[in-house]
């Protein structure tokens, strides 16, 4: 691994990871206590139509990711709060338009399309210097959003009914938190690729779960596993010639189940150390 820093590509992906994986580890947090994977798996699944629309308009198709992944965060937000119809079944209607719409999009765009597999699949080793310019400037409205609103946005994760009591404005913060996920979704685009955004967005924030409490201990716990699989998962990418985004998948994947594995053993662990206490 210490050979492959010599490459500028190396750097510029581990770079990414870091940044992608301080997104991951706060709004993946939010989207693992307000139970919204859904809604998240709908979003980046419909910021597909954005790449379309990039390719057809001729335009970058990261700018259409990051203004139809928010327009369809704000609309699958509004139908699940507002309406009193089945959320996940509209949810899932606009999840597969929005698919359609870039496939289509796509379809009528002329020319060979070089780089769109790696919008779905992810390419982290491809990487340029522009996409991290773009990805910390992405992080510091995320981070800065996420501690501006820190006491809403905790108060509508365990409590709504009190915060509605207490003068939040619960409908406009839900629509924050949506936005924020679709900004972290088009984050991750380059990385794991769109497909497999829910994953690396839920798993690294469901493990710290297990073991901390505290919101905050979490989101930092959330981070450094989320930089500790991109890691090794890019140092097993380029060891095996893999594909990097499916690598670092299996990585979150394997921790995940063995944190679930050894729940049981530290449950039975903990009243015998509360008792020798």
């Amino acid at each position: 691994m210490i050979e492959a820093l010599q490459f500028d590509f190396m750097r510029n992906a581990l770079i990414a990871g870091v940044l992608v994986s301080i997104a991951c580890g706060i709004i993946g947090t939010f989207v693992v206590i307000n139970r919204i994977v859904f809604i998240s798996g709908g979003i980046a699944h419909a910021a597909y139509g954005g790449i379309g629309l990039g390719y057809f308009f001729k335009f970058s198709p990261v700018l259409g990711a990051v203004i139809f992944s928010i327009l369809a965060a704000l609309g699958m937000g509004i139908v699940q709060r507002q309406t009193r119809q089945r959320a996940d079944t509209i949810i899932g209607v606009m999840w597969a338009i929005g698919m359609a719409v870039g496939i289509i999009l796509v379809d009528l765009t002329e020319g060979y399309k070089a780089d769109l597999m790696s919008y779905l699949f992810g390419s982290i080793l491809a990487v340029s210097s522009n996409d991290l310019s773009i990805m910390l400037g992405l992080d510091i409205i995320i981070i800065a959003l996420a501690a501006l609103f820190y006491k809403e946005l905790l108060a509508i994760s365990f409590d709504e009914t009190f915060a509605t009591v207490a003068n939040v404005p619960v409908n406009t913060i839900y629509l924050t938190l949506m936005c924020m996920i679709a900004l972290t979704v088009v984050m991750m685009m380059r990385v794991v690729g769109l497909i497999m955004v829910i994953a690396l967005l839920t798993m690294p924030a469901a493990i710290g779960g297990q073991f901390v409490k505290d919101m905050r201990k979490m989101m930092v716990l959330a981070s450094i596993l989320g930089m500790f699989f991109t890691t090794v998962g890019l140092w097993l990418s380029y060891s095996l010639n893999l594909t990097s985004g499916a690598t670092i998948i299996l990585v979150a994947g394997a921790v995940y189940l063995l944190s679930v594995a050894v729940q049981p053993l530290l449950r039975r662990i903990q009243p015998k150390r509360a008792k020798i206490d």
